[in-house]
């Protein structure tokens, strides 16, 4: 069996029906892609997720929520007395998303913390793969990330490999020095990258997707599927260049997850062995259907999910 980890926070989201009304529903960015790769492995992959949250009814909901996607949810922590983070989406006429956060008090902050169970760090080295994010990296505090890489430095040593998704929110950082630094110390441990060009330009001024995927190769990771939006991605070994154009949809509805899926599509097709051109169709595929329904994580289907049964 394939055992994969995906860490970050799991928060409530409240999505706008109209001006008044909202729609609850659970999501986050890696959970979202655990979510997705849950839904599309069949039984020989086991897809665990890793967060902290309180002990109140929204936590207990969002848990046996995750539960109920097939994910396992032995690596979360619950906190007495917390409460889950939680954002509101409204989308305008384009499908373009803008985010309202309350989060500052989420346990998810104290992952890899003192106050985190050691075991779970541990727990992670015998993991096949392990995926994370950069807004997985804004939430902790210097001295968690430190225990979080050497944590990854451990999966990397005892034969896992490293996922990583570098989006950059600037909100989420004191500034974007902390943002690069933390950001490039991630992908000196990471073997699978996924940055979107327009964060990458934003924050390290790469001047077009292959600048972005060569400075990241540089950095010692050995596959990158950089992604452009509607233009579909590049994707770049040290002996491969590959543009894979994004699916075509009639009509964008709302965009977010369309990063997470279009990861989750990618890892899944790797994991069964794929080339990477095809891993990075796979992605587009996912996200032409995510792009098309409202939400991070779409309704389960046919095409969206394989079956699967609730990890013990």
């Amino acid at each position: 069996m394939t055992r994969i980890a995906a860490i970050g926070e799991a928060m409530v989201e409240l999505t706008h029906q109209d001006e008044r009304t909202l729609a609850l529903n659970y999501a986050g960015d890696t959970l979202n892609t655990a979510t997705y790769l849950a839904r599309l492995s069949g039984p020989e992959v086991q897809v665990d997720y890793v967060t902290r949250v309180g002990n109140d009814w929204y936590s207990s909901q969002l848990v046996s929520w995750i539960e109920s996607e097939g994910l396992g949810s032995a690596l979360i922590d619950r906190v007495e007395g917390g409460t889950p983070g939680l954002y509101l989406i409204r989308t305008a006429s384009n499908g373009e998303r803008s985010f309202t956060y309350h989060r500052s008090e989420s346990p998810a902050r104290g992952l890899f913390g003192p106050d985190h169970d050691p075991e779970v760090a541990e727990a992670l080295q015998a993991y096949d793969v392990v995926y994370l994010s950069a807004i997985t990296l804004q939430i902790l505090s210097p001295e968690a990330r430190e225990c979080l890489w050497q944590t990854l430095d451990g999966v990397r040593r005892f034969g896992g490999k490293v996922a990583f998704d570098s989006n950059y929110r600037p909100a989420g950082w004191t500034s974007a020095d902390e943002a690069r630094s933390a950001i490039t110390t991630t992908l000196k441990r990471t073997d699978w990258a996924f940055p979107t060009f327009d964060d990458e330009q934003v924050l390290f001024g790469d001047s077009n997707p292959d600048s972005c995927a060569r400075r990241i190769l540089e950095s010692g990771v050995g596959e990158v599927a950089v992604k452009t939006g509607a233009c579909g991605c590049l994707v770049r070994t040290n002996s491969l260049k590959q543009t894979v154009p994004a699916e075509h949809v009639p009509a964008v509805v709302d965009t977010t997850g369309a990063g997470d899926s279009f990861n989750a599509g990618y890892l899944a097709a790797r994991i069964r062995g794929e080339a990477p051109g095809a891993a990075a169709q796979a992605g587009h595929r996912l996200a032409a259907k995510v792009i098309q329904s409202p939400g991070a994580i779409i309704p389960a289907t046919g095409h969206t999910r394989s079956c699967r049964t609730v990890a013990p």
